[in-house]
């Protein structure tokens, strides 16, 4: 499984109709993103307009060509893509995505495999 994270600026004057257009996303939308092999898909937004998205996918590429090659996420994504600022492109495909440093079910996973000592529990002997 994969886990995307990615960053989008939402236009501070257009944050209000940002959210009354995902509060009632297409259901077709919908079920294409579902199709696509997303899941767990949110997006989080801050009143300045920083948009942060997160999904898992078993495969990004495969995820991000169904959604390129869909006539009804080609129409979502040009009718959001006013809404961004410093965007080039489809919001779906110019989203900065950010680097995943840490993850608590995958270390926690790590740490049953081996259990090394941590460095500020050490008794400095």
């Amino acid at each position: 499984m994969q886990r995307i994270c990615f960053e989008l600026t939402v236009s501070p004057s257009r944050i209000d109709e940002y959210r009354q257009r995902h509060a009632a996303v297409w259901p077709e939308m919908l079920r294409e993103i579902e199709a696509s092999g997303r899941r767990n898909y949110s997006l989080f937004l801050r009143p300045e307009g920083q948009l942060i998205g997160y999904y898992e996918t078993d495969d990004t590429i495969a995820s991000d060509a169904y959604l390129a090659a869909s006539a009804v996420a080609t129409n979502w994504e040009r009718e959001m893509a006013p809404f961004f600022l410093k965007l080039d492109g489809r919001p779906d495909q110019g989203a900065t995505i950010l680097t995943e440093i840490f993850n608590l079910a995958d270390q926690l996973a790590a740490a049953s495999r081996s259990t090394p000592m941590n460095p500020a529990r050490q008794d400095n002997k």
